[in-house]
Order: C-alpha cells, then sequence, then structure tokens
C-alpha cells in the first residue's frame, strides 16, 4: 500500500533547497511528515525493502538518486530483495 507522506516527501525533495537541508538533516525534514515510526526509520536507514511497496517507484529511484546512489547501485539493491529480479535484465543491457 502507498504511503501518501512518504510519497509526498520524494516529491518535495526535488525541490533543490529542500534536499540540500535533507543531505543536513534528516530528522528535522521528516519532523514536517506525518508518517508512522516504521517508515520514518525506513527513510533514516534507507530501508529500500520497506520503501518500495509504499511509493511509487520512479519517486523512490529519484530520492536515491539525490542521495548520489548511482542507477547500477540502486538497481543492484532492488534486485537483492525477494521477488525482485525483474530489473536484472535492465542491468546487465545498461
Amino acid at each position: 500500500m502507498r504511503d501518501y507522506w512518504l510519497n509526498k516527501l520524494f516529491f518535495d525533495l526535488q525541490q533543490p533547497a529542500l534536499a540540500g537541508e535533507f543531505k543536513k538533516d534528516r530528522e528535522a525534514v521528516l519532523a514536517r511528515y506525518p508518517m508512522s515510526a516504521e517508515v520514518r526509520r525506513a527513510v533514516i536507514e534507507d530501508d529500500i525493502a520497506v520503501l518500495v511497496p509504499r511509493t511509487n517507484a520512479y519517486l523512490l529511484r529519484f530520492y536515491y538518486a539525490i542521495l548520489g546512489v548511482k542507477d547500477a547501485e540502486f538497481i543492484r539493491r532492488l534486485n537483492e530483495l525477494p521477488g525482485h529480479t525483474e530489473f536484472k535484465e535492465q542491468a546487465s543491457h545498461g
């Protein structure tokens, strides 16, 4: 099930000022979004297994990009999740 506030956060992080603030102090930015403790912890710990089912795939990819995670690394992390092997062919083709 999608989490509105998680998706809102990831959407809002497209604003360079907020993205910069988030990189400096995640907790302060997260305090503005009424997320569950589990989702908040997943954002702080970059727990992709918790984030994947709760957010839009494009926003999640963008989120990891602003954290400095390259596409190949992002896809590798997805492929490590149980049941997420559909990205293996994509990764091997560039």
